[in-house]
């Protein structure tokens, strides 16, 4: 049963739909999103329906939320958090669903997101949105790290971890260094899977290399990328 795992998708509807059939994602499959399914990009409630369309026509996938999605069911009590919201990453996602509050979004959604995971344990691996803080006793008992954490690399408790893999998504990486982290795969035990899908300036140099949604192919230990196509 081939496993595929998925992160940062953003708003980006028709670039995640092209991925799905590069991989041929079948009903055979297991399909793992690591979060961030809203924001940034044009069509975050277009992204949603499709998970739940492919959950209603028995294609399994498995969703994580990310700290986006947590952004947002923040905004429903925080009116000065909705209103950062709204200046920075919010506004597209608000416009998809034709909405100006977060509590005008139907339950359906907002449900959904409440209801995320923090973590999976699939096989050889860990499935997180941003990392580990291996500063912890148990890495996995911040829910907080596990979705804003950034540059943990570097304190990776390796008789935690043991022959175990953490996948994960969050910081923007040019494929090609998402690609090299895949060569040493088997000796760091880590994966971002995060190709920047919504950052498609080619003539910034800080967004060299992204613009990309990326699948890890977790039984073969194979990427594919899908360029943006919104």
């Amino acid at each position: 049963m081939p496993k595929f795992a998925i992160s940062d998708i953003h708003g980006c509807r028709k670039t995640f739909l092209a991925l799905l059939d590069k991989i041929a994602f079948s009903k055979g499959d297991q399909l793992y999103l690591l979060g961030d399914y809203v924001d940034r990009g044009p069509d975050s409630k277009g992204v949603l329906d499709e998970i739940f369309n492919l959950q209603k026509n028995g294609y399994a996938v498995h969703c994580l939320r990310g700290n986006h999605e947590e952004i947002l069911l923040r905004s429903l009590y925080d009116p000065v958090g909705l209103e950062n919201w709204l200046l920075t990453d919010g506004k597209k996602t608000m416009d998809s669903f034709g909405v100006e509050v977060t509590s005008d979004i139907p339950d359906t959604y907002l449900d959904f997101i409440r209801e995320l995971d923090y973590y999976f344990e699939v096989d050889e691996y860990i499935l997180v949105h941003a990392g580990l803080n291996f500063n912890l006793y148990d890495p996995l008992e911040d829910q907080r790290d596990l979705l804003i954490i950034r540059r943990w690399y570097d304190f990776i408790r390796y008789d935690w971890l043991g022959q175990r893999i953490v996948l994960h998504g969050h910081t923007p990486m040019p494929y090609y260094d998402i690609e090299e982290q895949r060569l040493h795969l088997g000796q760091n035990r880590y994966l971002d899977l995060d190709a920047g899908c919504v950052y498609t300036g080619s003539d910034r140099p800080d967004r060299m290399g992204l613009g990309h949604l990326c699948a890890f192919d977790m039984t073969n230990r194979m990427l594919m990328f899908q360029k943006n196509v919104e």
